[in-house]
């Protein structure tokens, strides 16, 4: 079981938290990326600066140091959560699992359409995380696996 981290919070984001933030989504997914023999150390930045919404993002802070983001983007049907990263240092001891759950349960009641979607690469051990959270594989291709929460309402 996943250690429990007693002291966490978020922030908002703001425009200046767009270079450490790629850069922390370039560590993360280096593994993934290479595994897959998709690792670019340019397009991985880009791809995070390109798709950077301040006002849909959140920094992960403990005991006052940042450690990671999230992100929270408004569909059609659903809310995507995207940009989820944390440090490495970070991974494994409950973190994620806190974040996920406080932002799942943080969408507004008239907001929120009941539906989550993410995305996740393949081999991700992140998958495991999403799946103990409710989300199952809607599709999936050689590269990314597409995952769905349903709300229970």
């Amino acid at each position: 079981m996943d250690a429990v981290v007693v002291s966490w919070s978020y922030r908002p984001s703001v425009p200046s938290d767009a270079s450490w933030m790629a850069e922390l989504r370039a560590v993360v997914m280096r593994p993934d990326l290479e595994r897959l023999g998709r690792f670019d150390p340019e397009r991985v930045r880009r791809r995070f600066l390109d798709s950077f919404v301040p006002s849909n993002t959140r920094v992960i802070v403990v005991d006052g140091a940042e450690v990671g983001s999230i992100a929270v983007r408004a569909d059609a049907d659903a809310l995507w959560i995207e940009h989820f990263y944390l440090a490495p240092e970070w991974q494994g001891r409950g973190l994620g699992g806190a974040v996920l759950a406080a932002v799942l349960d943080d969408a507004p009641v008239g907001v929120r359409p009941g539906r989550y979607r993410l995305n996740v690469l393949q081999g991700s051990p992140a998958r495991r995380l999403y799946e103990r959270h409710g989300f199952v594989v809607e599709s999936d291709d050689d590269v990314d696996v597409f995952m769905l929460r349903t709300s229970v309402s």
